[in-house]
């Protein structure tokens, strides 16, 4: 059923998209070749390599990667980062409860100099079905201290904030 309805889909994508756009979903989509050992090069979500302007330059070799597929790896991530340089580490952010990747992740270069051209090349390609995007990592923000709850009484006892019912 789910193959049925996404090959729907990609015929009405193939429908309304102009020809260059066409013949992209069609290489990546429709290629007649049987599973390689070799993932496909990245691609632009523009169709042409475009560059995104306004870009800070980077402070850190650590680079922030978003829109990660829940079913990329460390090791799919530094293998896809890979080509750009020297990786330090490659660390996709995992949910401790469901063990799930929360669908990002962190790519660590040995030089600036690299991460920057990873990024250049690997903003808006796609990584395992999944358009990706790279930023300068930021350094984390410290958490702020626990308050203490002003409603709470002397005996131990807490008001309830609940509004509402809660059945």
């Amino acid at each position: 059923m789910a193959l049925s309805s996404s090959s729907a889909l990609l015929r009405r994508l193939l429908r309304s998209s102009t020809p260059a756009t066409s013949s992209a979903l069609r290489a990546t989509f429709c290629s007649s070749s049987g599973p390689s050992s070799t993932p496909p090069p990245p691609s632009s979500i523009f169709g042409d390599d475009t560059e995104v302007a306004n870009v800070p330059p980077l402070t850190t070799p650590k680079l922030f990667v978003s829109d990660l597929s829940r079913l990329t790896t460390d090791e799919k991530l530094k293998g896809a980062f890979a080509p750009f340089g020297r990786i330090l580490e490659a660390k996709v952010v995992i949910d401790r409860v469901s063990g799930r990747s929360k669908g990002f992740g962190f790519v660590r270069y040995a030089t600036i100099e690299e991460a920057e051209n990873a990024r250049q090349e690997m903003n808006a390609k796609f990584l395992d079905g999944w358009v990706i995007f790279v930023d300068p990592a930021k350094p984390r923000q410290p958490k702020p201290a626990a308050q203490q709850d002003t409603h709470s009484s002397h005996a131990g006892f807490t008001t309830n904030k609940t509004v509402g019912w809660c059945g």
